[in-house]
């Protein structure tokens, strides 16, 4: 699977392809004619062979779910995730539904007493893999949609406004192969994932819907098979992961936006290398464009090279940053929640943490549908700052870091922890412990300083701490 999004590939290096720059009027754009500028012209007639060549290849896609409108075709990506299942996926018995909500009660009850955070769930769920698909797409489109429609929009972007307005009646046929190529791609890697996640928040990301902990019972007998815990106590240890991450999303309102956001971010500053596109482009045939699979073949084959610019790479720094707090945080509360209570705990949480450092589908899907990859590096440094910030500071002030994105530590602050956890012990999460008195504090503030300004400018006012006797005029 690729590690960049939608099955692109990543060439940071622009010296590999300076040498492109000179092939003629027609190189560094998808369809072979001048894109203007200094001696180049632009050609009405190549654009019709154009728009015949895009007939051509879109003559095929009149499948279902390929009419829908969007930068992503989700109804071809749940269809390819489900075919990747299979036929026969059987439902959640009842007595397995029953022992999922124990688990998730016990494991609430016992978090109660290692974070200040609430319970965030409202409802316990025990999901089938298709379930897992369906309930988690509208939070795939948050984060596919930013990348998919900076994509397609570079195919108008590289249009001279001569060939735009040609081109016009086009460009809605162009969308809708981008969608379809984009949902191929997406439906890949979620039929993937859908086999082997275990619970909703598995890749750190609230991907079910607000409130809902759910869990995935068939993939935790299949992840349980070969270990020596009981699969109940397993079961337990996952419900209180996933207990743990919903009370985070649940409590931390700025949270989710600020991961989505960061997902924007390095959307907003793709650039490609159409010179790539043009050469992908030659010799195809139209007819594999109606194949989903050929399509992501071609994706995978390195057709779109986006180019990493120095915005992204930060864009990515924070999104990783921001993914590794929360799982080192969720790893920290469960295993103080757990204790002794499963005597297995220490065992399932560095399998968990070898799962996550050996790629696992979790760690593959963010690649490919983000472009980025959650360093297992982060995830032990993050934890190690948490622990370190409970054992120093108490768990309410670890806690009351979560109050503010400003007051979280960053990528400097987990590779050297000692000055954050200073921060916080001497007071540095106070500011936002109260965030209306601290609005009243300098509303007063100001006020004051207002009416003092006030009363200095008015004729026989006094100024503060001023004699009551006239000034000396130096006169005896």
């Amino acid at each position: 699977m690729s590690d960049m999004p939608f099955g692109f590939s990543n060439r940071d290096d622009d010296d590999a392809r300076k040498g492109d720059e000179n092939k003629g009027p027609g190189a560094g754009n998808p369809f072979g004619f001048a894109m203007g500028g200094e001696g180049a012209g632009f050609d009405p007639s190549q654009l019709g062979q154009m728009l015949t060549q895009l007939g051509q290849m879109l003559s095929g896609m009149g499948q279902p779910g390929s009419t829908q409108s969007g930068p992503v075709n989700y109804d071809v990506a749940k269809r390819l995730a489900r075919q990747q299942l299979g036929a026969d996926v059987p439902p959640v018995t009842e007595s397995t539904t029953k022992a999922i909500a124990d688990a998730a009660h016990l494991a609430e009850l016992w978090l109660d007493g290692a974070t200040t955070l609430p319970a965030g769930a409202t409802r316990t769920a025990a999901w089938t893999a298709n379930d897992w698909i369906e309930e988690t797409v509208p939070t795939w489109k948050r984060l596919c949609d930013p990348v998919a429609q900076q994509v397609n929009g570079m195919w108008t972007a590289q249009l001279p406004e001569e060939a735009k307005e040609l081109a016009a009646p086009m460009m809605g046929m162009l969308s809708q192969m981008g969608g379809l190529a984009f949902g191929s791609q997406l439906g890949q890697a979620l039929g993937q994932l859908a086999k082997e996640v275990l619970t909703s928040t598995d890749i750190g990301l609230p991907l079910g819907p607000t409130g809902t902990a759910a869990l995935l019972p068939a993939a935790i007998s299949e992840f349980s098979a070969g270990l020596e815990q009981p699969e109940s106590e397993i079961m337990v240890f996952l419900a209180a992961r996933e207990a743990a991450h919903q009370r985070l999303f649940g409590h931390v309102p700025w949270l989710r936006q600020q991961v989505l956001g960061a997902v924007e971010s390095y959307a907003r500053g793709i650039k490609m290398d159409f010179s790539a596109i043009e050469e992908a482009a030659q010799g195809i045939d139209p007819m594999a464009l109606s194949d989903p699979a050929k399509l992501q073949e071609l994706l995978s084959q390195g057709a779109f090279e986006p180019q990493t610019s120095p915005e992204q790479k930060q864009a990515l720094e924070r999104l990783e940053t921001l993914l590794a707090l929360i799982e080192g945080w969720v790893q920290v509360v469960v295993a103080e929640a757990v204790g002794d209570r499963l005597p297995g705990a220490g065992a399932l949480a560095e399998t968990l943490r070898r799962r996550r450092a050996t790629g696992g589908p979790a760690e593959q899907t963010f690649a490919t549908l983000v472009g980025l990859e959650l360093r297992p590096r982060k995830l032990r440094e993050a934890a190690a700052l948490w622990k370190r910030l409970t054992d120093d500071a108490g768990m309410e002030k670890r806690d009351g870091v979560w109050a503010h994105p400003d007051l979280l530590p960053d990528s400097n602050d987990l590779d050297h922890p000692a000055g954050f956890i200073d921060s916080v012990i001497g007071g540095g999460t106070g500011a936002f412990d109260d965030p209306l008195a601290q609005l009243a504090e300098t509303e007063a503030r100001e006020r004051d300083s207002g009416d003092t300004a006030k009363h200095e400018g008015e004729p026989g006012k006094k100024s503060p701490g001023s004699d009551d006797k006239p000034e000396d005029s130096g006169t005896s």
